[in-house]
């Protein structure tokens, strides 16, 4: 399959009448990761402003939009230039009025989780369970902790880029399982839970067969596509061998030096790449309020 060009989603107002707003795109100084100073995305964003936050996008595989005041319709709308929204699969942690956002959320009210308190408790790509994974993600801050709470990324491209040749040889041409229930009920953030899921919410989590390694079909690089938390064995391979395999992939992708660790500040919203990167919640104490909104652009199938 070819690498595919990028044409950004139609707007309803003129883009001749919208006016160019000025910011910044600072790349940070670690691994991976820039943030974008001076543009609001409360306002109407002219395609050459677009353009420029996709290439940052691509180039820098996350993005942090600082000091955003939107609102979940500014936030569902922006998301929508770059494709389709998914509908996460826990419809009872969807923004009342608005299901294209899943409530990340460790708080309770009335006894009940207002969200999903535990999401990215191990390192993984979101919805690369899917047979059409997620291009990319955006978290808006809405209430964070006072200590914790950090996200972690890493750069499966330097990951592919850096495995040892025997790794290569190891998984090349190789095909592996994603399954959003390999590690649904184990816990590890106190005072989470996670609902248990329907037979209709089974139905749409059925196990899907991705590349090890994909081609990013808008900048033709590679990348490994495996993960801690969604991944289970490697296809055709016998248990012990892929298991072994797999703990390498995982060991090697999550090196420090592949690693951007996003301390949160008030308002951000961070976008990031999920053909590019995996990522990692940190947690925070139990007892401290943390709430976001995420939404999630629909991908390719991967190759």
């Amino acid at each position: 399959m070819s690498v595919v060009s990028f044409s950004p989603k139609p707007v309803s107002t003129s883009v001749a009448a919208i006016a160019s707003q000025a910011f910044e795109v600072r790349p940070f100084s670690g691994a991976v990761g820039a943030e974008i100073i001076g543009l609001d995305l409360s306002r109407p964003i002219n395609d050459r402003d677009f353009a420029r936050v996709h290439r940052a996008h691509l180039d820098h595989h996350v993005v942090v939009f600082r000091d955003q005041r939107i609102t979940p319709e500014q936030q569902i709308a922006f998301s929508r230039r770059f494709g389709v929204l998914q509908i996460h699969v826990l419809k009872q942690f969807l923004l009342a009025g608005h299901p294209e956002i899943l409530i990340v959320s460790n708080i309770i009210e009335n006894g009940q989780s207002i969200g999903l308190g535990d999401a990215g408790k191990f390192w993984h790509s979101d919805l690369s369970y899917k047979e059409l994974p997620s291009l990319g993600s955006m978290l808006h801050a809405q209430e964070l902790p006072s200590e914790g709470g950090d996200t972690l990324f890493a750069d499966m491209h330097k990951a592919w880029d850096s495995l040892p040749e025997a790794l290569r040889k190891a998984v090349k041409g190789r095909s592996a399982a994603h399954s959003y229930t390999a590690r649904y009920s184990e816990s590890k953030f106190e005072g989470n839970w996670r609902p248990t899921l329907t037979p209709e919410q089974l139905a749409q989590v059925a196990e899907v067969v991705h590349p090890i390694v994909r081609t990013h079909p808008e900048n033709g690089r590679k990348a490994l596509f495996v993960s801690e938390g969604f991944t289970t064995r490697i296809v055709g391979l016998p248990e012990d061998e892929s298991k072994q395999l797999l703990d390498e992939l995982y060991a090697h992708s999550v090196q420090p030096q592949n690693i951007y660790r996003h301390q949160w500040q008030a308002h951000d919203l961070v976008f990031w790449d999920n053909r590019s990167l995996i990522h990692l919640a940190a947690g925070c104490p139990s007892h401290l309020r943390r709430k976001l909104y995420r939404t999630t652009i629909q991908g390719d199938a991967p190759f």
